[in-house]
């Protein structure tokens, strides 16, 4: 494809480490890629519903995102997305081989790795029952699963009912902690809600992690004292989206985490578009703005320290019950 028939397209489809905004004369333009001299973490994203998964993994690793989890349904999607990530893995990982020269001795970009997280979400809890918890169990049981999510509530679409979201909400819960796993929340319009039911049925103690964070800090602050992860996405960068920065900017730098949740939400400047785990690096410059890391050496330490968190918590062995034991 040439320059020409790539530019002219309804979304820009690039297989380089560009990032392309439309101008008003229907031209696509590149727009600089912010640069930190280290790799960051992508917590939150959903390859399978990418266009082109290697591609995507390969313009990654060619913005510095060294490691992503992807997150899957367990009604929605296919048991197979499970099986294609590492294939995915290395199909980029060959891509990249092929057309990133060496440059006088500097390391070659490498493909992120690739983590899962599997539940059932908020939106399908009305279809959560015996055999669907039997499902996710064998799922969860899969190489390269390391949480349980994303699972919670969601009142702002509120696709099922409120009671229906609770009670699979609850079993989830008490799955993680069952499997020795981390839980990866979804929580909507509904954090005092969320909170009432974890406090009930208790943290788990491989960890918490309330994704994509775009509250308040007042309604964030018990679920930080509590010791919950928290990661925030492109809406740091929206306008009018000041409560979810000074969120960001109050959160302690070991409970940080930062994400993309692609396809969906990109930031600026390129919001409108798909989103994809490339594009990680504009959230992760407003977030150094946004904590004052206004020099090489804070962002350096501020990007490091979210991408510790990520894989602390979303990086880890397979624990006895996935091993087939107890726990």
């Amino acid at each position: 494809m040439s320059d020409e028939e790539l530019l002219a397209g309804e979304e820009p489809l690039s297989a380089d480490d560009l990032f392309r905004v439309r101008k008003k004369s229907g031209e696509w333009k590149a727009v600089e890629t912010p640069k930190f001299g280290v790799t960051v973490a992508d917590a939150h994203t959903h390859l399978q519903y990418l266009a082109d998964p290697v591609l995507a993994l390969a313009r990654a690793g060619l913005a510095g995102v060294s490691f992503i989890c992807t997150v899957l349904d367990v009604l929605e999607d296919d048991e197979e997305v499970l099986g294609r990530l590492r294939p995915w893995t290395h199909q980029a990982a060959v891509s990249m081989q092929r057309t990133v020269p060496c440059c006088c001795g500097a390391p070659r970009p490498r493909v992120p790795q690739v983590r899962a997280a599997v539940g059932c979400h908020p939106h399908n809890a009305a279809r959560y029952d015996a055999a669907l918890e039997e499902k996710l169990r064998t799922w969860l049981r899969k190489p390269d699963v390391v949480a349980l999510g994303e699972i919670g509530l969601d009142y702002h679409y509120d696709f099922s009912p409120a009671a229906d979201q609770k009670r699979a909400f609850r079993a989830q819960l008490r799955l993680a902690k069952e499997a020795g796993l981390p839980v990866v929340l979804h929580v909507r319009e509904a954090l005092a809600d969320a909170w009432e039911i974890v406090q009930d049925e208790g943290l788990p103690e491989e960890g918490v992690l309330l994704h994509c964070f775009t509250d308040t800090w007042e309604a964030l602050e018990p679920w930080v004292e509590a010791g919950c992860s928290v990661s925030f996405g492109g809406a740091i960068t929206f306008g009018g989206a000041d409560a979810i920065r000074d969120a960001a900017a109050r959160v302690p730098v070991g409970q940080l985490l930062l994400e993309t949740d692609a396809p969906y939400m990109a930031p600026k400047p390129l919001r409108g578009q798909k989103c994809e785990p490339a594009q990680m690096v504009f959230t992760a410059e407003r977030l150094c703005e946004v904590r004052g890391a206004d020099d090489e050496d804070a962002r350096r330490e501020l990007l490091l320290a979210t991408q510790r968190n990520a894989l602390a918590l979303l990086d880890r062995k397979p624990t006895a019950w996935q091993a087939g034991g107890p726990r």
